[in-house]
């Protein structure tokens, strides 16, 4: 992969992440997990037409991806093309401090940048964030466990197994609620 567009996507990471964090300026960070995986494959087929890509999955397996039509560079795709996929994913979770709140809720956010129109190579970056609230409902210290509410009204117990989120169970309070923020970022690269 080349630095600038690694640098690009932890740049695209870092300004999903504040724009979210900085809504959430009065709240306690509870835990934050990021997780990075890439996979180098190869052009099987090309339907420029039809915006279809074949490529090579695990095992010689064909992988058929169906692209929308904002994939206008396809005719510069071969068959043979090495293709880069990274995968960006994090998971964090933060206590929200004002109980008034309280509301379970959700809200998505999509969005995507396309390589410029004198890049030879098709490519590009999409991101999809999604962030939950959830309503404590119920803390249980001794088995430490936690119950949430989530947006859809159902109730769900979460067994907090990492001792440095299991000391901060202390400081929960039932009505009070969980932010948790989803990032996916996807970065496609090519190589002819």
């Amino acid at each position: 992969m080349k630095p600038k567009a690694f640098a690009t996507t932890i740049a695209l990471t870092v300004a999903l992440s504040t724009a979210s964090f900085a809504l959430l300026a009065a709240d306690i960070p509870l835990s934050a997990v990021v997780e990075e995986d890439q996979v180098v494959t190869k052009v099987l087929a090309v339907d420029a037409a039809r915006h279809q890509v074949v490529l090579e999955g695990p095992q010689g397996h064909q992988v058929h991806v169906q692209l929308t039509d904002k994939a206008k560079d396809l005719g510069h795709l071969k068959v043979g093309d090495k293709v880069n996929v990274q995968v960006l994913h994090s998971v964090a979770a933060y206590l929200d401090t004002d109980v008034e709140k309280g509301l379970p809720g959700a809200r998505e956010s999509v969005g995507d940048m396309r390589a410029t129109k004198d890049n030879p190579n098709p490519g590009g970056e999409a991101f999809r964030q999604v962030q939950v609230q959830l309503k404590i409902t119920h803390i249980d210290l001794k088995n430490n466990q936690v119950t949430f509410e989530g947006p859809a009204g159902k109730s769900k117990v979460v067994d907090v197994q990492r001792p440095e989120v299991q000391q901060k169970l202390k400081a929960l309070k039932e009505g009070q609620s969980v932010v948790v923020t989803y990032t996916d970022v996807l970065e496609v690269t090519t190589q002819h």
